[in-house]
């Protein structure tokens, strides 16, 4: 075989770039980053997000995703109703993109574009009291396993939507759990869950899709407003389901549990994040000291003790 002839071979099976005239150029490039990063093994969950997100800032600029300009991008993420945390992420997946998309024979409009700050926040627990009156509520038993997955695992929706029975081990009371970045970790049971461990199917999804999705698990959204609508016949305002995972860490720090030990509970990447749950622990020890003073003084004024020197 000639060298040309060979080189024309190598050639042929090369994934042309970006605006391509070839074949496979007939790809859209949503369609060949999404290949991308499943060749890179991304998670599903980081993959629909994604596309969900580029495809949002098609709509919002009225062109393709190769058409979009760096002003069409900061005015998609400078909309006042968008929260700090959902531009942050919204940036990071359209940097991603574009910086792919410039590698490959595009134009990287993203390239200029300053990092938007994410606020740092502080959780937003429910207190005991509504976990109680939560528990209390009539609901279905599946609503109920949701709910002490959420509160006593500190489980996020979609790692509870993907929960099967083979998740569980009843006799070393422990529970396999894919969260963000397709990392696994196993985690102790607590007996609430190993009750319900009981209940729930030994083999297959926890939390089986409807008809529609027949062989797949519940969609993320749904566990979230399911544990919603549970949350809101209970009178709790404001209630999401990520707001138990917030008392799941809140109580863990607040009982006396080192910051490693939670980190690794809550399986946080970073300790700063697991940190943040100390702001509404000592929120909470400063709110007790201030409610004891203020009793102390009403009863020495009520008693009509003297003021004593001044």
């Amino acid at each position: 075989m000639s060298a040309a002839r060979h080189r024309h071979r190598h050639l042929a099976l090369v994934v042309p770039a970006a605006g391509s005239g070839d074949d496979d150029g007939e790809l859209s490039a949503l369609e060949r980053w999404e290949l991308y990063m499943r060749g890179a093994g991304r998670s599903n969950r980081t993959i629909n997000e994604t596309l969900g997100v580029l495809r949002r800032l098609e709509k919002f600029a009225g062109v393709g995703v190769e058409s979009v300009r760096p002003l069409d991008i900061a005015r998609f993420l400078g909309r006042p109703n968008l929260k700090p945390n959902s531009r942050a992420a919204y940036y990071g997946y359209i940097h991603s993109f574009y910086r792919w998309l410039g590698q490959n024979g595009g134009t990287n409009a993203a390239a200029q574009l300053p990092r938007p700050k994410a606020s740092k926040g502080v959780p937003r627990p429910i207190t005991d009291e509504q976990l109680q009156n939560l528990l209390a509520v009539r609901m279905h038993h599946r609503t109920r396993v949701m709910i002490l997955l959420a509160a006593f695992a500190g489980l996020r929706v979609h790692e509870i939507a993907k929960i099967r029975g083979e998740d569980v081990d009843p006799q070393a009371r422990t529970l396999r759990v894919t969260g963000k970045g397709n990392v696994t970790a196993i985690l102790p049971l607590h007996p609430l869950l190993v009750e319900a461990a009981e209940t729930m199917p030994r083999r297959g999804w926890w939390f089986p899709g409807n008809a529609r999705r027949r062989g797949q698990p519940i969609r993320p959204r749904g566990v979230a407003d399911i544990i919603g609508q549970a949350m809101d016949r209970a009178g709790i305002p404001g209630g999401t389901a990520h707001r138990l995972r917030h008392w799941y860490g809140t109580k863990l720090v607040s009982d006396g549990t080192d910051l490693r030990t939670a980190q690794t509970l809550l399986r946080h990447a970073n300790l700063n994040t697991t940190a943040i749950y100390t702001q509404v622990s000592d929120a909470r020890r400063t709110e007790a000291i201030n409610r004891l003073a203020a009793g102390g003084a009403r009863a020495q004024h009520d008693d009509g003790a003297a003021d004593g020197p001044r």
